[in-house]
């Protein structure tokens, strides 16, 4: 909760990884608060306040993906928003002829995209949210001391310093620092 507005805040991709995150560490506890309690909220060793307040935010986290039917698999409604966002930037800077670093970026970044595509047979998901499984994928390899080979690596290192330019452009966005003033004024 307190690390997830952070990353909020800071960097829109890591929060996207680290909510994914959280909601495999609530399916890996059954959705069982106390559970989470034990093996999460405990080890952080919080005042009384602070850790009711975790505590509250996991009950509503395991309450959305319960009635939104991901406690199995997929992600809660207010991560595909964030997610959803970040594609309609995408969109907006590929579109627009004043980005020409972020189309070059992209389309340094778009074999890589279609491959792992390729690999997992998957025709439904865009080019962010296949960067971001990428992503997250490679999290949960790092964590499982799995090795990665070059050519996963050097994907990875792409991908990264993509979903690095977009997330930065997100959050200039948000500040209204992306476009310049005479276009807004349009």
């Amino acid at each position: 909760m307190i690390i997830a507005s952070r990353k909020r805040k800071e960097n829109v991709a890591e929060y996207i990884l680290y909510m994914w995150q959280i909601e495999d560490l609530i399916r890996a506890n059954n959705c069982d608060i106390e559970l989470i309690d034990k093996n999460i909220i405990r080890k952080f060793n919080l005042p009384d306040d602070q850790r009711k307040e975790m505590k509250e935010w996991y009950e509503s986290l395991i309450d959305m993906m319960r009635r939104e039917g991901v406690t199995q698999s997929g992600h809660l409604q207010i991560n595909k928003n964030i997610l959803n966002q970040l594609v309609q930037l995408h969109q907006t800077l590929l579109a627009d002829p004043s980005f020409p670093e972020y189309t070059a970026e992209f389309y340094k970044t778009l074999p890589f995209i279609v491959e792992l595509r390729s690999k997992a047979g998957d025709n439904k998901s865009g080019e962010i949210e296949t960067c971001f499984t990428a992503l997250y994928g490679m999290l949960l390899m790092r964590l499982q001391q799995k090795e990665m080979t070059k050519e996963t690596q050097e994907a990875i290192k792409q991908i990264s310093r993509f979903i690095s330019v977009l997330s930065r452009n997100f959050h200039l966005d948000e500040e209204d620092k992306l476009f310049k003033k005479e276009e807004q004024d349009k």
